[in-house]
């Protein structure tokens, strides 16, 4: 096949996704839940999430199965809309002029940050195609205090020195600046962690994912402060009312966790 045909058949097989999700969207429309994200409403949502025993064992909140926490219509997952709120009406990342640092951006939220032109907005991840820059996030090539904003959502589970990027995350946020870390935890005090767990399979049944490396506890927040980080948490619950989270389909016992 030459790289012509090649092209051809790839940006085919994108028109015929995004039919089927456009037409999915039609399907669904309703008035029962909303994506902010899109602004649009469905009767359902589709659902997301693994359904391995250690993350219903663990309670792990922001891991297993929900039932609707994907938008049809922009694939927006429960955890951006969630951070979306939080960034809008707790934050003027979406009219100030900042430094942003947005590791492994999530295409829903990241377009909306694109709309604020006065951002200096750098997407940066090892593989994904949506980084414009490649990192290892243990070792970036950015300066000290190069950013006045870092969102980095659902990403140390899977480093295996998470200390290592916590340090790095620390050192690259300038003075003043503020980082939305945001990870997957169960209430345990203690992180759950065993590097002899190394295959995919053995981590689906230890940690939840082929890809992650622990489930964090509580102790997530004191990792985070002998990093350097002084962190505030803030529960779903107390971010929106009832009707909200109902209505935009999402966890109200996840927190957002932001670091100073």
């Amino acid at each position: 096949m030459t790289a012509g045909t090649a092209g051809t058949v790839t940006g085919l097989r994108r028109l015929l996704s995004g039919t089927r999700s456009r037409i999915r969207a039609l399907l669904l429309t309703g008035t029962r839940f909303h994506c902010v994200l899109c602004d649009r409403g469905f009767r359902r949502m589709l659902p997301s999430g693994y359904d391995f025993p250690v993350l219903r064992e663990r309670r792990v909140v922001g891991g297993g199965v929900r039932p609707n926490a994907r938008c049809p219509a922009c694939g927006s997952s429960d955890r951006e809309r969630l951070l979306f709120h939080y960034l809008s009406t707790r934050t003027g990342i979406f009219r100030d002029r900042l430094r942003v640092l947005h590791v492994a951006p999530e295409r829903c939220l990241s377009r909306r940050l694109e709309l604020n032109r006065a951002l200096q907005y750098v997407t940066a991840d090892i593989d994904s195609p949506l980084a414009r820059v490649r990192i290892d996030v243990r070792r970036m090539e950015f300066a000290d205090a190069s950013f006045d904003v870092i969102l980095c959502n659902h990403v140390l589970e899977h480093v295996p020195e998470d200390r290592q990027a916590m340090r790095e995350l620390r050192r690259v946020l300038r003075p003043g600046g503020w980082a939305i870390l945001q990870v997957p935890m169960m209430p345990s005090a203690t992180t759950f962690e065993d590097p002899t767990v190394t295959t995919p399979r053995d981590r689906e049944r230890a940690f939840g994912q082929s890809d992650h490396v622990r489930i964090y506890g509580r102790d997530y927040l004191a990792r985070l402060g002998e990093a350097g980080f002084k962190v505030e948490s803030l529960a779903c619950r107390d971010l929106l009312d009832a009707s909200t989270i109902a209505r935009e389909s999402l966890v109200p016992d996840e927190e957002i966790f932001r670091c100073t």
